[in-house]
């Protein structure tokens, strides 16, 4: 075995020592999963992210799950910050059409609030969303080898009993290591690639290693700023 080829599957075997298992699965938390309720509110993600449901979950709330079916290809904005934002309300909107609309939940003794979110990668100042091939796939993670990647989420909170929402949007930045080519193949052959803004989720045990840093939070990048969302919350329910 070659010196790199060590050195590249010793790097893979650390990340599994190193990170903690709940790097790689969703931990249920039942010490933590009140919050909500204790705060006489209930809580709706609009999302099927994994990483988003844990975020969720770290931050101590417990939830229910109602996706959107929009077509996000169809909503279009010149800067990044405007997309999430206006993805996050699309998104909104869709589930409380599915869910028979917000008067539904106004005779509601407890208040529901659901959150939305997007996320888009900014390489180069072009804005990349999911890879839908195989060759964008390549294309955009080839582009983070040795360089850096700007990613944008947004985070919109809506209290359906009220019609009150907040929502804004974070920064972040991630800086690579030169990543190697059977990595780049390693990737390109997981379905997760496709399925995440870029075709980048830090999780992940093959990129992982080649992570030289992250400008911003790490949440951010995940899908879910923790500070925001926290934040509106907070300010949907005064």
């Amino acid at each position: 075995m070659g010196l790199k080829t060590h050195k590249f599957f010793l790097r893979i075997l650390l990340i599994f020592v190193i990170f903690p298992s709940s790097l790689f699965r969703l931990e249920h938390n039942t010490t933590m999963t009140t919050k909500a309720m204790e705060r006489g509110f209930k809580l709706i993600l609009g999302s099927q992210s994994m990483a988003r449901k844990r975020i969720l979950a770290e931050m101590g709330y417990d939830y229910t799950i109602v996706t959107a079916d929009i077509d996000e290809k169809a909503i279009r904005t010149e800067k990044p910050e405007d997309l999430v934002v206006a993805l996050a309300e699309a998104k909104a909107n869709e589930i409380i059409s599915k869910l028979g609309g917000e008067s539904q939940f106004a005779k509601d003794p407890q208040p529901t609030l659901l959150i939305t979110a997007d996320t888009v990668v900014v390489y180069k100042g072009v804005i990349r969303e999911k890879p839908t091939t195989k060759e964008e796939a390549r294309e955009f993670i080839k582009g983070y080898s040795g360089s850096h990647g700007g990613v944008v989420g947004s985070v919109l909170v809506r209290n359906l009993k009220t019609g009150v929402k907040k929502g804004g949007w974070d920064k972040a930045e991630v800086y690579f290591h030169e990543i190697p080519e059977q990595v780049i193949d390693g990737l390109i052959d997981d379905a997760i690639t496709y399925k995440v803004a870029g075709g980048l989720t830090l999780e992940h045990p093959l990129i992982s290693p080649f992570i030289d840093s992250v400008v911003g939070g790490v949440d951010t990048v995940m899908g879910l700023p923790k500070e925001l969302t926290e934040k509106f919350i907070n300010d949907v329910l005064l």
